[in-house]
């Protein structure tokens, strides 16, 4: 059997006005992550986590953020188009391990919630995710709320 562990990062600003998706969950919040897509750094960073575990590159190389067939798509899309790139490499997800780093809103009334949208796309039992989250304790860019950062590893498996 061959084992692989991936990690991935991402990155957006946040913009007043602007809607916030994290997890496939629209959040109630005075600022939202802009991007091409919907800026869900949570599933860009999974799906980058789970390419690179593949190695089959990253999220930027096969959803170009000059391809008008991405723009405003949910992320959600994306993370089943990244599992069925696995799939036809025969790879099976073992796990995802997300942080999020914000300041606000609230996250953990919804993780629940963003795993279920999470695993569904994913093609994953829930109990395969794991979402936390964890404040910048009021320091740099994301502490003053101009952006929203998370990180992901996963193990994936194949044989």
């Amino acid at each position: 059997m061959k084992i692989r562990v991936g990690f991935g990062f991402d990155v957006h600003a946040m913009r007043e006005g602007q809607p916030f998706i994290l997890g496939g969950i629209k959040l109630e919040h005075n600022k939202g992550a802009f991007g091409h897509s919907d800026a869900d750094v949570l599933v860009h960073a999974i799906c980058d986590a789970l390419l690179g575990a593949a190695n089959m590159r990253d999220i930027g190389y096969h959803f170009k953020n000059t391809d008008d067939r991405w723009k405003g798509i949910s992320s959600l899309v994306l993370l089943e188009k990244v599992s069925s790139l696995l799939k036809d490499q025969s790879w099976v997800i073992g796990n995802i391990d997300a942080m999020i780093c914000l300041e606000a809103p609230k996250i953990n009334p919804h993780i629940d919630d963003m795993k279920q949208r999470i695993a569904q796309a994913a093609i994953i039992d829930v109990e395969d995710i794991s979402i936390k989250a964890t404040t910048n304790e009021q320091l740099g860019f994301i502490g003053r709320q101009e952006g929203v950062v998370a990180y992901a590893t996963c193990l994936i498996q194949k044989g």
